[in-house]
């Protein structure tokens, strides 16, 4: 007959040799996949830049105490944490510069648009070819994950660099918050009208936003709300330059030289994916995209060069460090 109490004895000290064994390593990743299924079970997957950022800082803290290393995590909050905070403060105030006390502009966007659409914009043509409201195609899906990368990409590829190669995250990073910041700085010196907006004020034919309709016919209204106004962070006339155009292109821009041919496919599928998706769903003129991309070539060529003044002056200065630390040899006479 088994004593039970030396069964319960036996129990518990299986168990506590079990959690004496157990390391902060052996529970970091599921720790984190846990708490994610929950938040995605209760409020959908996230989409704000800071909710992005907290969860990419929590895998980078789970990645980094797996690895077993015991001051990790807190490299992870010293890189990311003030990143974190400039891109918070770009969202707060992108909504303040909603409130100019200039009028927003549509009128340049809207001539520049209808020339290279022979009278008309390419938007009113796309939708009235391809869209259906109510019935969205295949295509009208491609675009709303083409549109909602937007909201990761940049994000996920500063976590892998960031984990793989510091100096191309300071790198990637540096153009980012430069084209970020250029861009606000444009948003405030000249408010934008995209062409939904322009739609419902009657300087064009009206047009619908279909990323969002997509969304919300698809029962996505967590998804949708991205596209709420009133918030903090909203501003409608934010149209120029075109974000959702500039970071697609700044990734091609950055990654091309290293990159193989098949990436290179990518990368340059990408940014032409993006305008198409930016100005068939009604978000922006071409003008919008175009500009887009020439802050991206800007911000990228500029980030560029300073890398490489640096890299050059740094070089000089271990080859003069080197060469006065060489003994001279006096020739005897």
């Amino acid at each position: 007959m088994i004593d039970s109490s030396h069964l319960a004895a036996r129990s518990r000290s299986l168990m506590v040799n079990l959690v004496t064994r157990l390391r902060p390593r052996h529970v970091a990743w599921p720790l984190f996949a846990l708490t994610f299924w929950w938040y995605l079970a209760v409020y959908g997957l996230p989409y704000a830049n800071d909710v992005v950022f907290l969860w990419l800082i929590g895998a980078l803290v789970a990645a980094s105490v797996h690895s077993g290393g015991r001051k990790g995590w807190l490299y992870v909050l010293r890189d990311w944490v003030p990143v974190m905070a400039v891109v918070w403060a770009y969202s707060l105030l992108r909504g303040y510069g909603a409130h100019t006390p200039w009028q927003p502009h549509y009128a340049p966007q809207l001539a520049f648009d209808k020339v290279l659409g022979f009278g008309d914009t390419w938007t009113v043509r796309l939708q009235h070819l391809l869209y259906h409201p109510g019935r969205p195609q295949w295509y009208d899906y491609a675009i709303v994950g083409v549109y909602m990368s937007h909201f990761f990409a940049v994000f996920v590829i500063l976590a892998v660099l960031w984990k793989r190669d510091h100096t191309r995250f300071r790198h990637f990073l540096a153009c980012y918050l430069s084209i970020t910041f250029a861009g606000f700085l444009t948003y405030v010196l000249y408010p934008a009208v995209p062409p939904w907006l322009a739609g419902i004020e009657n300087h064009m034919p009206a047009v619908d936003r279909i990323v969002n309709a997509v969304l919300e016919n698809s029962g996505l209204h967590r998804a949708g709300t991205i596209f709420e106004n009133g918030s903090r962070f909203a501003n409608d006339v934010a149209a120029m330059p075109s974000l959702h155009s500039a970071y697609p292109m700044m990734i091609a821009l950055v990654f091309w030289p290293r990159a193989g041919r098949t990436l290179r496919v990518l990368l340059a599928a990408y940014p032409l994916a993006m305008g198409f998706t930016l100005v068939y769903g009604g978000e922006h003129f071409i003008i919008d995209v175009l500009v887009g991309w020439a802050y991206a070539w800007v911000a990228v060529a500029l980030v560029n060069r300073f890398v490489a003044r640096r890299a050059a002056a740094r070089a000089a200065k271990q080859e003069a460090v080197a060469v006065n630390a060489t003994p001279t040899t006096v020739p005897v006479g």
